[in-house]
């Protein structure tokens, strides 16, 4: 009986595939304290794309001097905002976290208030539970001026990797087009699916938390709350939470001033927090945050979970894409194998080596 020997052009395939995912694995692994920053400069290459290209191509500006006026829009704009929030915020939960005596009044103004309350009063409000949240809180404390240091470096290799994304762009996108062993459709799918998830979510984001913030502020400086400024910036960065939101800020601060007190305030701020602040929410994402990109609240809500644990902050932006890229690859297989082989060498033959502008 004849036996059939395996092609050797598939073991060098085969071989070559293996070292070069061994070698990837080997420098993810090496380099995973700058993925943040990498993954900062692919969002904003994909952001400054088109521009880039207008003035480059349509203006003809100098490629390094065109990267340089980016990377300086992303500091004005991006990194000294930023840098501004995190300098303001820090001395102020510092403060509120070392303030023991105060917390420890509250607390036990809540606790009386919730005491006799239904629902309430099964919350478990016992010194100990006061403890443990002290001590949690403390622990977090060096993790996050660690965090503060770790996003610093990863804000420099970001700008870094901009520069030299934006230059050498062209050649880059022409090496990974033709890197993908799929057809011109199946392509044009994976792209248009990057570019609207990163733009929505790099974009969408910020744009909700930021409104969100500033309609807190409001409410909260209208209802006396003091620190209005600083629990309105908290508020704003709640909304990235999944799910619970900004409720995780206005409905304890809501019944820490019903505890007070404060009646008329502590019930106008979890009505302003519930239909307000909440209804902002739903009103940018059927309006602006629609236009930028129609993704569905489920892809967002498990995707931007997915993306916290695996990647941080950047995992806001591209936790989405991974969870997308599920349906993506399944359109890519119906249109690569779900077709017949004529369909598929037609398709294959209009495949360009340029990608087409977006």
């Amino acid at each position: 009986m004849k036996s059939h020997q395996i092609n050797n052009n598939s073991i060098n395939q085969i071989v070559l595939i293996l070292v070069i995912a061994l070698i990837s694995i080997l420098i993810f692994t090496n380099l995973s304290y700058y993925l943040t920053g990498f993954l900062g400069a692919v969002t904003l290459y994909i952001l400054y794309r088109n521009l880039y290209k207008i003035l480059i191509e349509k203006k003809g500006w100098n490629k390094p001097f065109a990267s340089i006026l980016f990377i300086l829009i992303s500091i004005v704009f991006i990194v000294l905002p930023l840098w501004a929030l995190i300098n303001y915020l820090t001395p102020q939960i510092v403060n509120i976290g070392s303030n023991t005596d105060e917390i420890i009044r509250q607390f036990n103004q809540v606790k009386v208030y919730m005491s006799n309350k239904p629902v309430l009063k099964n919350i478990d409000m016992s010194d100990e539970a006061l403890l443990g949240f002290l001590q949690d809180f403390t622990k977090y404390l060096p993790t996050i001026f660690n965090s503060l240091v770790e996003v610093g470096v990863n804000i420099l290799v970001a700008l870094f990797v901009l520069y030299f994304m934006l230059v050498y762009g062209g050649s880059m996108e022409k090496t990974i087009n033709n890197a993908l062993p799929f057809s011109k459709m199946s392509k044009d799918e994976i792209w248009n699916e990057v570019f609207m998830m990163v733009k929505s979510n790099a974009l969408g984001i910020p744009i909700l938390g930021l409104c969100q913030g500033i309609v807190a502020m409001i409410g909260y400086y209208f209802f006396d709350v003091e620190n209005f400024i600083t629990w309105g910036f908290l508020t704003g960065i709640a909304s990235l939470v999944p799910v619970l939101g900004t409720m995780i800020i206005y409905i304890p601060l809501g019944i820490v001033v019903l505890a007070s007190g404060q009646t008329y305030n502590g019930i106008g701020i979890l009505l302003y927090g519930l239909f307000i602040i909440g209804s902002i929410d739903n009103i940018l994402r059927f309006t602006i945050l629609k236009s930028l990109g129609n993704v569905p609240p489920l892809i967002t809500v498990f995707g931007v979970l997915l993306g916290l644990k695996l990647f941080g902050m950047m995992g806001l932006i591209f936790g989405p894409l991974i969870l997308s890229s599920v349906g993506v690859l399944l359109k890519v297989y119906s249109n690569e194998y779900g077709r017949s082989n004529e369909t598929i060498e037609m398709a294959n033959a209009s495949d360009e080596d340029t990608i087409l502008d977006r």
